[in-house]
This record gives structure tokens, C-alpha cells and sequence, in this order.
């Protein structure tokens, strides 16, 4: 180790030397880092999973502009909007075709007692153009009364049910006083709402959700012609329908809107980034405690090196040198250990919580950062300390 950091550096690696020396202050500061990471990699991994699963339902959707309730708050955490606005909407220039989305919650309980919740779409089977290309082959037959598309990746589903149905056996269950068949299965996933998702015919969603009406779905979806711009027919519905009660957005517009929902006004997301803080406050705080003691445990050698002529910037480099390596040292067991608690929460709670090189980028380098700043802050008694006063 010690001739790779002198290739690297160009000269004795006397940071790297000062913290092997003690090797139990090495392996507590490595394991303070590491600990740090550890706490921003989780809370990063579930703010991601609820980010993830916030937009995840948009992938079942092939529209160009959402028409919302301005009371709503995501997609599926919204208000009926009067589906009068669809038919002032076919009317501005642009507009190709419109259709309304119908969204509730489904609760039913399997055969073993277990619980589960699927957020259900309620959709117009005629209009296949406007659902994602996966699913749009099995609207025909969802005009049958009472048939559904089941999420392969409902939260609690037993496994036999999804190898079925993918094997073209139905899946009948009972579900708010009614019998429901899935015919096949679509790729989502469960999230912080729901276990799992339903797709079905806009009839069979009223039929099962009594207390619903036809003329008040949650959101109106519109396709618009080809070559017209997504914003400017937007800016024309805005002109149109009443912003007091509507909102219109494309659905890029309403995948970011959500997003920022979830991260800044819930309370989940709000928590899950205060933790994100606390973790890299916790570094900060191991990091600066480990080099301010040793820069205090090796004064008389500093002191030495500055009586000889050395500068600021040459004791900032060894304390950086220490920095620099306690961020590596801790960073990949972090990593590796959040890797594995990653798969662990992945197979109980079926939540998409993943490890993205993007991610794993971000935290290496406000690790390397945090610690940098810890070795600025704790040389700061030797850049005003004089030589004669240190020994």
C-alpha cells in the first residue's frame, strides 16, 4: 500500500503512514465511514424505491397530456375531475383523441389469510392507443364482464398464481363482494400505496366500485395529432378549461410534478431526506473527530515542518492524503453491505429498490468531499500556530 500511495503521490505517503500506525484508530474511523455510507445508501435506496413506484404506473400509459383535478395531489392520489372537460378538450386544435382514467384502490384477501391491496385502472377497452404496447393486446378481452390484467409483481401474490396465468390459466378470486378473473399479467410492481396493480375495463371498474360515477373519472388522458408540440396544445387547453379547477400538464410535466410531491410535501419522502443529512453529518463529525486527533497527536512533527520552511498547503495535503483514504477504506464496505441489505429488502418487501451507478457515483464523491472538508476544518489550528508555541 505504502509504494502504490508514493507512486501516486510523488513523495512518502506520511498521511497513509500516521493512520496504519494505530491500527485500531484506522479500523474505528474506516468503520465510522463506512457506517455513514451505509445510512445514506439505505435512505437514498428507499427514497429511490418511492420515487420508483410513484411513477411506475405512468409505464402502463400512452398519452401526451393528463387533464387532473387541481385538488389532486399524483396520479394515483387524486380527485374526480368532470369528464365534461374531455369533450372541451376534443375541441382544441391538436387535440387527436381523449379517453378517461378511473382509479381506486382494491383490497381482497387470499386463500391463506394474507392481505393485499391493488390499485386498480379502470380503462376504455376501445381505445387501446392509449395504453403501453405490453398490455394494449389484452383490452379486447377485457370487455368481458369482470376479467382484469393482474400485476406479476403484486406484493404477497403466490408464485403458482403468476406461473399460471402466464401459462394461460385464469385466476379467479373474490374481491369487494364480487368475483374477479385475471386473464393475464402486466410488469410493475408493488409500491408504498398498494401491493400490486389491476387494469380492467372502465364498466367493470364502475360495477365494482358502486359509489363511482361514469361522468367523474380521476383523470383525462389525450393523445394529439402528430407533429403538433405537447406544450403548445397544453397552453391552448390551459386557455380553455377552468385553471381554478383543472390542471393540465404533459405527462413528463406530471411524472416531475409527482416526484417532487413525494420528495418535498409527504411526509415519507421528507423523512427519508432528512436521513440522507444525518448520514453524512455522521461521517463529517467521525471523519473530523479521527484527523483532528491526530493532527493533535503529531504537533511536535508538524512543528518540525514548519520550523523547516513547509507551508499550509503541504500539512493540508497529509490530512487530505488521511481523508482520502478513510473515504475509500469506508466507502466499500459500505457499498458492499448496502448491496446485500438492497437484496434483503427486495425479497420481503418486493419494494424496486436498487443500486444505480449513478448513486453509488454520488455517494463516493460526497464521501471523498465530506471527508476533505472534515481534514480542512481540523488543520485549522495549525495554520495560525507558531512553531516555537508547538513544542
Amino acid at each position: 500500500m505504502s509504494r502504490l500511495l508514493t507512486l501516486l503521490f510523488g513523495r512518502l505517503p506520511i498521511g497513509w503512514l500516521q493512520l496504519s500506525h494505530n491500527k485500531g484508530r484506522l479500523f474505528a474511523a474506516v468503520s465510522g465511514v463506512a457506517f455513514a455510507n451505509l445510512l445514506v445508501f439505505m435512505q437514498l435506496g428507499i427514497m429511490g424505491a418511492l420515487n420508483g413506484s410513484t411513477v411506475a404506473p405512468y409505464a402502463l400509459l400512452n398519452a401526451d397530456i393528463i387533464i387532473s383535478s387541481q385538488e389532486g395531489n399524483t396520479l394515483t392520489d387524486s380527485e374526480h375531475i368532470a369528464r365534461v372537460h374531455m369533450f372541451e378538450a376534443l375541441g382544441v386544435a391538436g387535440v387527436a383523441d381523449a379517453t378517461p382514467l378511473y382509479i381506486n384502490n382494491l383490497p381482497f384477501t387470499l386463500d391463506d389469510g394474507t392481505s393485499v391491496s391493488l390499485l386498480t385502472f379502470g380503462m376504455n377497452t376501445t381505445k387501446r392507443h392509449f395504453v403501453a404496447s405490453a398490455i394494449a393486446p389484452y383490452l379486447e378481452q377485457l370487455t368481458i364482464e369482470n376479467t382484469v390484467l393482474l400485476d406479476e409483481g403484486t406484493r404477497g401474490m403466490p408464485a403458482s398464481v403468476i406461473e399460471g396465468l402466464s401459462a394461460g390459466t385464469p385466476f379467479s378470486f373474490e374481491a369487494n363482494g364480487g368475483t374477479l378473473t385475471a386473464i393475464g399479467t402486466m410488469n410493475v410492481g408493488g409500491g408504498f400505496l398498494a401491493d400490486g396493480m389491476l387494469v380492467t375495463s372502465d364498466q367493470t371498474f364502475l360495477r365494482f366500485f358502486s359509489s363511482r360515477d361514469s361522468g367523474a373519472p380521476d383523470h383525462i388522458l389525450l393523445r394529439i395529432d402528430d407533429g403538433v408540440s405537447g406544450d403548445t396544445v397544453a397552453e391552448r387547453l390551459r386557455a380553455v378549461l377552468p385553471a381554478a379547477s383543472v390542471r393540465v400538464l404533459t405527462i413528463q410535466e406530471a411524472r416531475d410534478a409527482d416526484l417532487a410531491f413525494m420528495s418535498s410535501e409527504r411526509p415519507t419522502g421528507i423523512i427519508f431526506g432528512f436521513g440522507v443529512f444525518m448520514g453524512i453529518l455522521v461521517g463529517l463529525v467521525i471523519v473530523y473527530q479521527v484527523l483532528s486527533t491526530d493532527v493533535a497527536d503529531h504537533l511536535r512533527e508538524y512543528a518540525t515542518f514548519k520550523a523547516m520552511g513547509y507551508g499550509h498547503p503541504f500539512f493540508l495535503g497529509i490530512v487530505f492524503e488521511e481523508a482520502i483514504v478513510l473515504a475509500i477504506f469506508g466507502f466499500i464496505p459500505g457499498f458492499i453491505v448496502s448491496m446485500g441489505l438492497y437484496a434483503g429488502l427486495v425479497a420481503v418487501t418486493s419494494l424496486p429498490i436498487t443500486m444505480v451507478a449513478s448513486r453509488a457515483i454520488y455517494v463516493f464523491l460526497g464521501t471523498l468531499a465530506a471527508c476533505a472538508l472534515s481534514g480542512a476544518i481540523a488543520t485549522r489550528r495549525l495554520a495560525s500556530a507558531d512553531p516555537a508555541d508547538l513544542f
